[in-house]
């Protein structure tokens, strides 16, 4: 528990006055009743083991992940797309004839068809920030899964490069959506003792998609025909329609729920989500909700995307956005263009996708490694000493591409590296940017918050989807390996700001978070300082009206700043 930290250095607290509470509509003896239930609520959920929080939320675990495999398909098809480039039957079909007798899909195409989908994420991540607000985040993911089966026709059919790009366009806005909706809900559903694991299951989602879209193109290299790579495409038809059945019965949000002023909806949703255990009290959870709710509405009202700049909210929305940045220019391009970056740097076709295949693998193991990781190190520091290492590893890949065309030891060399790469990615950075983009969001701005994260997150991305195939294609820049360099260097900007900037979530509760960040704590000290966000025991006597210490600590601890050993 982060409050009973050792090197706790100091204590921060934000209170409510008496107009602020006014102002919600809020009575002295309500809050007073709430404060003194979330209170009891929270140092439940902090003090919560690993093992608890699976006993009393099983129903949340499954339902969580129930939805976050809507991911697995955008994995899928973002995998598909890119490796697609190094697959002879899609680039005799849409690519070009060069002087050598092969064919190559032009840079720009390759540029078109990899940023079409993000130009779509970006307009689906807009929308579900006002959808999944406004109806719920069940209705704005059926609609998007409805969306996806439609949109699918459009690439399976496609006879000429122009309708891929119109279909990978379409195809973006449900995914859009997906990208944050899933990480939202994953955040609100369960504990903080399952949190971290939840969100950053997704990740592993990613990673499944991407895996399985490399199996299946590996299993059709022995096809020289157009179903080669149609029938990759039709793949993507197996996931809607179970997972629509699915989310038609899955439970809401309580924390949208709460948001949207529904207390006894949230309650029976928390029902739904936990088993009967007697160490578990609804009403007292949902007490902390409203108390994280109201502390949140009394310095932040607003709920719009304009509110994101606002306030301290500005600080979180830098975070956010950033942390999910990182996850672009810390060199992970290498691994979306993984088949087609083998191959330039000397592999065969067979051999390529084999080492694609592996790579992806690993992601699996490193995703789950990476729960392990956190419990013993937390978000900061896994995040910081990832990009530190994968920027070591990109400045080896980068010598290794001098001597690449000319030694076979050297492309197996640099397809190793890489292969070391994706697996530190996926046990560090990859997974737990999930969980810090959830976590470090108020709860009221949350889904917008994360919605303009993932934007960043593609801006960066069609930079990189630009850059990327200029530095590896024959045709344009022909670095190959050589581009670890550049990608070296940008890892190592995102690491200083990571040193910088970046707090540590790990053991929090929201309300706890929301102190840290209204008292305007140090991203190096969020792990060091004591979060109360209760009220402090004077300002109880004067708002409450209590005769005595004692009544007062019924409601709440004190919250004088503190100095410990």
């Amino acid at each position: 528990m982060a409050s009973q930290d050792n090197n706790v250095s100091e204590k921060a607290v934000v209170t409510l006055d008496e107009g602020q509470l006014r102002r919600m509509s809020i009575s002295k003896a309500d809050y007073s009743h709430i404060a003194n239930d979330a209170a009891k609520a929270a140092k439940a959920e902090t003090t919560m083991t690993l093992r608890q929080g699976l006993k009393i939320y099983p129903y949340a675990v499954f339902w969580s992940i129930l939805l976050s495999t809507c991911i697995v398909m955008e994995g899928f098809d973002k995998t598909l797309l890119n490796n697609l480039y190094a697959y002879p039957p899609f680039q005799k079909k849409f690519g070009v004839l060069l002087a050598n007798g092969t064919y190559e899909l032009t840079v720009a195409w390759q540029t078109g068809l990899s940023n079409a989908a993000l130009v779509g994420e970006i307009l689906g991540l807009l929308l579900n920030g006002i959808a999944a607000e406004r109806f719920g985040y069940r209705k704005t993911i059926i609609t998007a899964m409805v969306m996806v089966t439609a949109f699918i026709f459009i690439v399976f059919f496609a006879e000429n490069v122009i309708t891929i790009l119109v279909g990978q366009v379409l195809l973006g806005v449900p995914w859009g959506i997906f990208q944050t909706i899933t990480t939202t809900y994953a955040a609100e559903v369960c504990p903080v003792a399952l949190r971290g694991y939840l969100t950053t299951y997704i990740n592993l989602c990613w990673v499944m998609g991407q895996l399985i879209a490399s199996g299946v193109l590996r299993g059709m290299l022995t096809r020289d025909d157009k179903w080669g790579y149609k029938i990759p495409f039709a793949f993507q038809w197996i996931w809607p329609v179970p997972i629509i059945i699915g989310v038609i019965f899955a439970p809401e949000s309580p924390w949208w729920l709460i948001r949207r002023e529904r207390t006894d909806e949230a309650r029976k949703v928390l029902v739904r989500l936990t088993s009967k255990d007697p160490n578990f009290n609804a009403d007292e959870t949902i007490a902390m909700m409203e108390h994280t709710n109201a502390m949140e509405k009394a310095h932040n009202a607003g709920t719009s995307y304009l509110d994101c700049f606002k306030g301290t909210n500005l600080r979180r929305t830098e975070i956010v956005c950033f942390t999910w940045a990182v996850q672009t220019l810390c060199g992970s391009t290498f691994m979306g263009f993984s088949t087609y970056f083998y191959r330039q740097a000397g592999l065969g076709v067979e051999h390529a996708f084999t080492m694609s295949l592996a790579q992806y693998a690993l992601g699996a193991i490193g995703t789950i490694f990476s729960w392990i990781l956190m419990s013993w190190f937390g978000r900061r520091t896994l995040y910081l000493w990832g990009q530190f290492l994968m920027c070591a590893f990109l400045f080896i890949i980068g010598c290794l591409g001098i001597i690449s065309r000319e030694n076979i030891g050297a492309q197996w060399a640099i397809g190793s590296m890489l292969l070391i790469y994706t697996f530190i990615y996926d046990a560090t950075i990859g997974p737990v940017c999930y969980s810090l983009v959830a976590e470090l969001s108020s709860n009221r701005l949350r889904a917008k918050t994360v919605v303009l994260a993932r934007i960043l997150y593609n801006i960066t991305g069609l930079a990189t989807n630009i850059i990327t195939p200029r530095m590896l294609n024959p045709t344009a820049w022909n670095w190959g390996a050589k581009a670890g360099y550049f990608w070296a260097g940008s890892c190592l900007l995102c690491t200083l700001w990571t040193y910088f900037r970046l707090p540590e979530p790990a053991g929090r509760t929201y309300g706890e978070l929301d102190v840290l960040f209204e008292q305007k704590v140090s991203a190096r000290k969020f792990k060091s300082t004591l979060a109360d966000p209760f009220l402090a025991l004077q300002a109880e006597r004067e708002a409450y009206g209590l005769e005595s210490d004692v009544e007062a600590e019924k409601v709440g601890p004190t919250v004088e700043r503190v100095e410990r050993a």
